[in-house]
């Protein structure tokens, strides 16, 4: 999917089998699984299947061994490719639909939700169908091993899931809201089933499952990233966008005054959305326009802070005085994003005003982006920045205290001036973000199942001595 060159998909949904989204664009000469296929292909590319299950640096297509990064570890994504020996080659249609919509593999064992199965089980039978026709047929097989997954101990038991099922897997298919107009539904099935946009972008609870209700699409966070609030809220969320600019962003990963794409939405532009006819994009837009919209304490968008600075004309050259930050932000920053930080005209590299990942309430991007950069291709073309944080990839490494540094001058200079970085913030960023509460609680679970154990055998043992006192 990195390079499908998509620019002739017909509408993804028009060939769905979803009510109210059916609008037949066969060709009547088109032989029917040829057609099977080719839809298939379109709603991979939807669901962005590939995102995860190809290797970067010239990985085989689905062939697997992506370390997808998780609070608990790397989940290793597999091989889907339909080799017989190490990918989906011998599973039926049932078990293919299975572990799409169950995350049960066809030998009973159950996959960690990095697999979307939440999103994917509201597909349709016609699509599941057409996807497991276009793995079957379409994709060549790779008779590659992955490396298993290796979570530490309790995360290792994939038993468990069948727990978290229960509780939080809502086993349904997609029903149109008969209220809303055909775009809205093409959109909410695109949004929901396919691109599973709530993944990221609605906050998790204490056991790592989407929160239900009016969170919905109001921002979470994605290891050191933070997915935003996406709802119709006017401040807080997109309401305050243009449908054009929602769909440029989906097409590009760019819109001049507003935001730049990178970690993973920069991924998610990059392999499925800017594959998509406009059509699907102005469905989604549609469909996020008309979100419940959840708002805030903020005065004014993320996009609406900051104006251009002129500290690099009136500092350079100072041996005392200068502000630490703004020495880091002229060594590494200013050559790119200008000066006075206005960016270039063309917007490759964007203005640091007007910029929502230096205008939000807090400052998880901003960090993320220095240490890891902005690497995606749209339409061909690379799209880069150098990751200030990564040994491997620039050579001048900052550390924790110079990101910080600069993090709080371009907040203050260029955003949120109310919003301010500490070294140790960074220092959590580097290390993949925030724990949530499991992977803090994990120290105690051993020792309380042991205990949970311990209590169980000293019941069974107690009944057995009762049930041998009454024998006698």
């Amino acid at each position: 999917m990195k390079s499908q060159g998509c620019a002739a998909l017909s509408l993804l949904l028009s060939l769905c089998a979803c009510p109210g989204l059916a609008r037949a664009q066969d060709t009547q000469d088109a032989k029917p699984e040829a057609a099977l296929i080719e839809r298939g292909r379109q709603l991979s590319i939807a669901a962005d299947c590939a995102a995860c299950h190809t290797a970067p640096k010239g990985g085989a297509p689905f062939a697997g061994g992506y370390g997808i990064e998780s609070p608990m570890g790397d989940i290793i994504a597999t091989n889907i490719t339909p080799s017989q020996s190490h990918g989906i080659g011998s599973y039926t249609l049932a078990q293919f639909r299975a572990a799409l919509r169950e995350g049960v593999r066809k030998d009973g064992t159950h996959l960690y939700p990095a697999m979307p199965y939440t999103a994917y089980t509201q597909l349709t039978d016609a699509d599941t169908q057409a996807l497991y026709a276009y793995f079957m047929h379409a994709v060549k097989p790779v008779d590659q091993p992955v490396a298993e997954t290796k979570l530490p101990f309790p995360f290792s038991i994939r038993a468990s899931m069948a727990v978290w099922n229960a509780l939080f897997l809502k086993d349904e298919r997609f029903k149109p809201d008969p209220a809303q107009p055909e775009l809205v539904n093409r959109g909410a099935y695109l949004s929901n089933a396919l691109a599973h946009c709530s993944a990221c972008h609605t906050p998790r609870n204490m056991l790592m499952a989407e929160q239900v209700g009016k969170p919905f699409l109001s921002g979470g966070s994605v290891g050191p990233w933070f997915a935003p609030n996406i709802t119709s809220d006017p401040v807080q969320g997109v309401g305050g966008w243009s449908d054009d600019e929602l769909l440029q962003y989906m097409k590009t990963g760019r819109v001049q005054g507003k935001a730049q794409a990178a970690g993973p939405m920069a991924e998610a532009i990059e392999h499925s959305l800017q594959h998509l006819p406009d059509e699907d994009l102005k469905a989604i837009v549609a469909y996020l326009k008309q979100v419940a919209p959840v708002g805030g304490d903020a005065a004014k968008p993320r996009y609406g802070y900051g104006e251009a600075a002129h500290d690099e004309f009136d500092m350079r050259g100072l041996t005392q005085g200068a502000d630490a930050g703004w020495r880091v932000f002229s060594g590494s920053c200013a050559h790119c994003h200008q000066a006075n930080g206005t960016g270039t005209s063309s917007n490759e590299y964007p203005s640091l005003f007007n910029n929502t990942a230096t205008g939000g309430d807090r400052a998880d991007n901003l960090i993320a982006t220095i240490l890891h950069g902005v690497n995606r291709t749209v339409q061909g073309k690379p799209h880069f920045m150098p990751a200030f944080g990564d040994e491997a990839s620039y050579t001048d490494r900052l550390s924790d205290q110079e990101i910080a540094d600069l993090s709080n001058y371009v907040l203050t200079r260029y955003g949120n001036h109310a919003v301010k970085v500490s070294a140790d913030d960074v220092r959590v960023a580097r290390e993949g973000g925030p724990k949530p509460f499991l992977v803090k609680a994990r120290p105690a679970m051993v020792p309380a199942m042991v205990l949970v154990a311990l209590l169980l055998l000293a019941a069974v043992i107690a009944l057995l001595r009762r049930r041998g006192q009454r024998a006698h």
